[in-house]
């Protein structure tokens, strides 16, 4: 039986649900989920360029952990680049380090509803406008 998996932990959670490719519409393309994990690993290894051991260390896993967490991104991205399909960012057994929300009007992003603020494009204003980002058990 193998060892449950520890919880990898993610500073926060991308801006953006996902990515599609242009002039399909989203209703006839297939669907790739990126993991938070993975989009972390992308993240602090590519955008930040820290090398994997500070990574690793940031996201509480081991660096053979993130090596198999980062080549699975990499295998997803290049599925849906070469095969134009639609990134959806969700789920994994991730823990971020704050509550985050996103608004179900705008998709903003927000952390803790004590930041909750309207914004601009949203006509009607409440908690009951957020959606928790949570991760989902695998």
């Amino acid at each position: 039986m193998p060892r449950p998996k520890q919880h990898r932990k993610v500073g926060f959670p991308p801006l953006m649900k996902g990515y599609k490719p242009f002039g399909i519409p989203r209703s006839e393309l297939e669907t790739i989920v990126l993991h938070f994990d993975e989009y972390e690993a992308i993240r602090l290894l590519d955008y930040e360029g820290l090398m994997q051991e500070q990574a690793a260390e940031r996201m509480n896993v081991s660096r053979p952990t993130l090596t198999r967490i980062y080549e699975q991104a990499r295998r997803s991205m290049a599925k849906a680049f070469v095969e134009g399909k639609m990134i959806v960012i969700e789920g994994g057994n991730v823990e971020f380090d704050r509550d985050w929300y996103r608004c179900k009007k705008c998709y903003k992003l927000i952390e803790g509803k004590a930041n909750h603020v309207r914004c601009k494009q949203c006509i009607k204003y409440g908690d009951d406008e957020l959606v928790p980002i949570i991760s989902k058990e695998e």
